[in-house]
């Protein structure tokens, strides 16, 4: 079972994940926040506001998938998304990194209320995601923090220090298929 620590321990990376992503974003010119690697593969060949609109998608469907684990025993969350942010990744181009940086913090209230309503056990609570496979509760809350460092690497032109594990070895292309994915 989860413990008291072991959740505080996570939202303190939430938290500080997240805090370092918006730092990084909000010191970027609205130019360089534009600006996208032509030889870059996948989603580090996004522009910045690209990956935070992305960073929102994903709150929402990781959101979604942790709530669908605690309605259902151990459910497939194939094709879960999770409500369509204000700011979808195809829309991001043209919008302001001060617009997509709020949509991510709007978006964490909901994520934090989600989790403040938890119960330790509610933790260790599964759903499977065929990129993914089978994670608890507790794991897929994690992919939050995980996912803003990989993405704060990638807006800072670093490598990132997080790769996800995908089940299939590989990054799905995300601007072919449905969102989904992060």
């Amino acid at each position: 079972m989860a413990t008291t620590e072991a959740i505080r321990e996570l939202l303190d990376k939430m938290a500080a994940e997240r805090n370092a992503l918006l730092a990084e974003a909000e010191a970027m010119s609205e130019a360089d926040a534009e600006w996208a690697p032509a030889d870059a593969e996948g989603e580090a060949q996004w522009s910045a506001k690209e990956q935070l609109a992305h960073l929102a998608e994903m709150e929402t469907a990781y959101r979604a998938w942790v709530q669908r684990a605690l309605d259902e025993d151990d459910p497939d969350v194939t094709g879960v998304l999770g409500e369509r942010p204000a700011i979808a990744l195809t829309e991001a181009r043209g919008r302001g990194v001060a617009e997509l940086t709020a949509q991510l913090r709007e978006q964490r209230v909901r994520t934090l209320d989600l989790i403040e309503s938890m119960t330790e056990e509610q933790f260790e609570r599964t759903a499977s995601q065929p990129m993914f496979g089978r994670l608890t509760a507790l794991q897929w809350l994690r992919s939050y923090y995980r996912h803003d460092r990989m993405h704060r690497d990638q807006m800072a032109g670093r490598e990132p220090s997080y790769k996800p594990k995908f089940v299939t070895g590989s990054e799905p292309d995300q601007r072919r298929g449905p969102r989904t994915a992060g």
